[in-house]
């Protein structure tokens, strides 16, 4: 008997009705977000879908890829995930295509996501995709910021904060009980909203001119806001440069000369 199904997707639900099989969660997540109206590009809202429609980064391409960057994370870490085919339209061109993206939400203080920063990756496992701009953010930024080690509503007396999330991450590898924040550029990060709280907060350095102007701004605001501003650097170019260059041992080293003694026995392994 004909079912007048025009599409491969319809003739798959159909299959999968018959046979009774349940979809994947990832399946399950897409179809919800393919039936919302469409959101406005680079809106927070498209921001939250594709957040929706992706997966987590255990076992995945994503996962694989932090680490050998050297980044250790919790699993308790939600704010990363993984997208098997995410967009990538090249901005010249017009031209798009599909590959695989590492998926990091750009959230509030109160937990609620405002974008995200998705960084494709080459298929075979071999870092980056070869793209002229492989990282893009989209929706509502400043202010705001990629969150690891943050309970919304909790009060966090001491933080560090930068531009990127490799960086950031890095400093979390060494450190796993010091809530960061990765704000995704140096104007952003100028414009890091505090959360509750914060009396200290580490702001990890990077070589650019631009990082040194928002590191400056950022500053300015904490001491504005009674907040104690200090500037962590790294030896070679960034904190993950040190990370996987240097190793976490004398990562651990360098960092305990710059931290106050009190916060380099709270964060730092003993030793």
């Amino acid at each position: 008997m004909s079912c007048n199904l025009t599409d491969f997707r319809e003739v798959a639900d159909e299959a999968r009705r018959f046979l009774a099989m349940p979809r994947s969660p990832l399946q399950s997540q897409t179809l919800r977000a393919q039936r919302q109206p469409a959101a406005a590009r680079g809106s927070p809202d498209a921001a939250r879908r594709l957040f929706a429609m992706s997966q987590p980064i255990a076992g995945t391409l994503a996962e694989r890829y932090i680490a050998g960057r050297g980044i250790l994370l919790s699993t308790r870490e939600r704010a990363l995930r993984f997208h098997p085919a995410c967009y990538y339209r090249d901005l010249v061109t017009g031209e798009m295509q599909t590959l695989p993206a590492l998926i990091a939400a750009v959230s509030g203080l109160d937990g609620g996501i405002t974008g995200l920063q998705r960084t494709w990756l080459d298929p075979a496992g071999n870092g980056k995709a070869h793209l002229v701009d492989p990282r893009r953010s989209l929706g509502h930024l400043l202010g705001n910021g990629i969150w690891l080690g943050f309970q919304p509503g909790t009060p966090i007396p001491v933080m560090a904060a930068g531009e990127g999330f490799e960086t950031m991450a890095s400093l979390r590898t060494v450190m796993p009980a010091l809530p960061v924040a990765a704000a995704t550029s140096a104007n952003h990060l100028a414009g890091l909203i505090f959360p509750p709280g914060c009396t200290r907060l580490y702001i990890a350095a990077d070589a650019d001119a631009a990082g040194r102007q928002g590191i400056e701004r950022l500053s300015q605001r904490a001491g504005e806001a009674g907040i104690l501003a200090l500037v962590l650097r790294p030896r070679l170019g960034d904190f993950n440069d040190d990370l996987r260059q240097l190793g976490p041992a004398r990562l651990v080293a360098w960092l305990r000369g710059q931290l106050t003694p009190d916060d380099a026995r709270l964060f730092l392994p003993s030793g």
